[in-house]
């Protein structure tokens, strides 16, 4: 126990007071570095699609693209508007710019690429047990880009909307 006038070695339990020290410049700066990590990651996803048969991924992100439009798009349209829209994203969750839009196109985006998981379930998942395949992991490490968009739009909702 402490004597009166005493310090204690360790530091006060808590979050430490908004802006204040280290915790407080990665408290006011993390949502932007998440949301520029992010938008490279879209990037680097997104534009070798514009490329046919870049992408290891644009086989399962065409056949679930074209079962959820019930066929309607066919695969060649398919791909570059899948690398047009995760372009798009990228560059508004890099730059800034028409946030607030970038971030609905992400969330809506992920709600397509998850999907997969049912629509494609031969592919995702080993058998009847809960065991993802390799594309199945590719998808369902996704919930990390989610948690940090969800970080960045609580961050950019909660201010004022721009004029």
């Amino acid at each position: 126990m402490e004597s009166v006038g005493e310090q204690s070695p360790c530091p006060p339990r808590g979050p430490a007071p908004e802006g204040t020290g280290y915790g407080g410049r990665v408290q006011r700066r993390g949502p932007g570095l998440l949301r520029v990590c992010v938008g490279a990651v879209f990037l680097w996803f997104g534009v070798p699609k514009f490329f046919p048969a870049a992408s290891p991924a644009e086989g399962v992100a065409v056949r679930t693209a074209s079962k959820l439009t019930f066929g309607l798009l066919p695969p060649d349209v398919v791909l570059p508007v899948l690398a047009a829209s995760e372009t798009a994203i990228g560059l508004g969750l890099v730059t800034g710019v028409l946030l607030r839009m970038a971030l609905v196109g992400f969330f809506v985006h992920m709600a397509g690429v998850f999907s997969a998981l049912l629509l494609l379930p031969g592919e995702m998942w080993q058998g009847i047990a809960p065991v993802p395949t390799l594309e199945g992991q590719y998808i369902i490490k996704n919930v990390v880009l989610v948690a940090a968009c969800l970080v960045v739009a609580a961050d950019e909702w909660g201010r004022p909307a721009p004029p």
